[in-house]
């Protein structure tokens, strides 16, 4: 069974919150600003520890940034959740500490979304005693910038000592202002990717990969085209027991569980991330899998549960504050 242990709270930067538009006959639930110490929480996959680290939060207007869905309808999705637009996404990185490895899944944002405003997983890893160059090894769930942010500083990189893999169909794209072109994604996406990445390219320390493949011991690593071409899952499997990382497969919670469907403005693939995400709570149900997510609420640790036909529901880790067993 997984467990988690010695739990620090995480540390979010909120931004303010305004009230929802009077779409609902019921009273929205006030949300407040508060700032958090920093910090991880810990869980256990076999014999591997794994902690969630915090970059931040943001505030994400939901009328303007989500699909295939109407304002009424959005927050009436969110008032069953006791929230109201804008909604507070967190900003998550994972870290897998291996044998001579400790493994970054994502980097946050970095300073790329200004002041306030992310930026935050230097200052939690320290709390742990960590700090960039310790890290051996970055996967990255795709090449955006609240992923991808946080491995440069003033155009260097910040962890000198890591190797980055990536979906090689990101690179590819991202790489390539033709597509800009040809598929109208915002200019800004591309900017961020080769930004970031180009770093680590012209220092050898890339690593793209194609389809499934292993990528560290007990680390697999698997592209999921759809909200960008080379967005991946990783999984780690340890002592029977496994996690899955799951990326930007699911961005709000009250929302998209209920309604997979729905797709957020920064997929470039529409059909297809919709599609990916109900075969992937499909599987995650079935597998009864541990899932970490990037922009659930921290730590992102959980479980996918069906809740009817096509309709799925969010259940996170049992928080635990205790010392041995």
């Amino acid at each position: 069974m997984l467990t988690a242990k010695n739990v620090v709270q995480s540390l979010l930067i909120l931004t303010t919150l305004q009230a929802a538009p009077a779409v609902l006959a019921q009273t929205p639930v006030p949300q407040h600003v508060l700032a958090q110490q920093a910090g991880g929480y810990h869980i256990q996959v076999g014999s591997v520890r794994v902690t969630s680290f915090t970059d931040g939060s943001v505030a994400q207007d939901l009328h303007k940034l989500l699909r295939r869905t109407t304002v009424a309808k959005t927050d009436a999705l969110l008032d069953d959740n006791f929230q109201a637009n804008p909604v507070e996404a967190s900003i998550n990185a994972f870290l897998i500490e291996l044998p001579g490895h400790r493994v970054l899944v994502d980097t946050g944002a970095g300073e790329l979304f200004g002041p306030g405003k992310g930026g935050r997983l230097i200052e939690s890893l320290a709390t742990e005693g960590i700090h960039p160059q310790d890290i051996t090894d970055i996967l990255l769930t795709h090449a955006h910038s609240d992923h991808a942010g946080g491995m440069v500083k003033e155009g260097k990189r910040v962890f000198t000592n890591a190797t980055v893999y990536v979906g090689k169909p990101d690179v590819d794209f991202f790489f390539n202002n033709d597509n800009q072109r040809k598929t109208g994604y915002g200019a800004n996406y591309f900017e961020v990717a080769q930004k970031t990445l180009k770093p680590y390219l012209d220092a050898g320390k890339v690593k793209p990969f194609s389809g499934t493949t292993e990528v560290l011991p007990g680390i697999s690593a698997t592209v999921h085209p759809g909200h960008t071409p080379g967005s991946a899952f990783y999984t780690l499997t340890s002592g029977g027991e496994k996690i899955v990382f799951v990326g930007d497969i699911i961005h709000v919670a009250a929302v998209q569980f209920p309604q997979p469907n729905i797709t957020i403005e920064y997929d470039v693939n529409q059909d297809l991330a919709a599609k990916v995400r109900r075969d992937a709570f499909a599987t995650f149900v079935k597998e009864r899998d541990l899932i970490a997510a990037p922009h659930l609420p921290f730590p992102g640790f959980g479980h996918v549960a069906a809740q009817g036909q096509d309709s799925y529901r969010w259940v996170p880790v049992t928080y635990t504050n205790r010392a041995g067993n």
